[in-house]
């Protein structure tokens, strides 16, 4: 039918909807200058912020998009399902509460524009204490410079 290009695919009995306890539901009052913590993270204390903010994903059921539990649904340009566009709609959401929550001097070193997932393990294998005994190494090997 003329006009319905770009429209939601949807089922037999009517639109699709997401339901209230799906990962890929917004809340009304979810936007993008929620804190999702109070800890702002400065590349310093990353165990205690990433535990702060998972907490805080945790109530909002998004903990399982860092987690990399909820997949990015397949589709296309031309007709994309409701999954798909609630994905991208979480997937942005995410984003911007991560970009609230790191100091923006960090800003700078962090691709926001990649699923939030990825940015979570970025962050994790930069700043995580696993990563302590490199650290030293490269410390040392700095100090060793002439």
């Amino acid at each position: 039918m003329p006009g319905d290009e770009g429209k939601l695919k949807s089922s037999m009995s009517g639109p699709k909807t997401i339901p209230v306890t799906s990962p890929l539901y917004l809340h009304p009052p979810d936007n993008p200058n929620l804190n999702v913590t109070q800890i702002v993270f400065n590349g310093n204390s990353y165990d205690l912020w990433a535990d702060a903010v998972k907490n805080g994903l945790d109530a909002k059921n998004k903990l399982a998009f860092i987690e990399g539990k909820v997949n990015k649904p397949e589709g296309d340009d031309e007709e994309e399902s409701v999954e798909l566009v609630a994905w991208r709609q979480c997937n942005a959401m995410l984003r911007a509460w991560l970009r609230n929550v790191i100091d923006p001097k960090l800003h700078p070193s962090i691709t926001f524009s990649q699923p939030v997932e990825d940015i979570w393990e970025e962050l994790r294998a930069r700043y995580s204490a696993d990563n302590a005994p490199r650290v030293y190494q490269l410390k040392n090997e700095l100090n060793e410079c002439k």
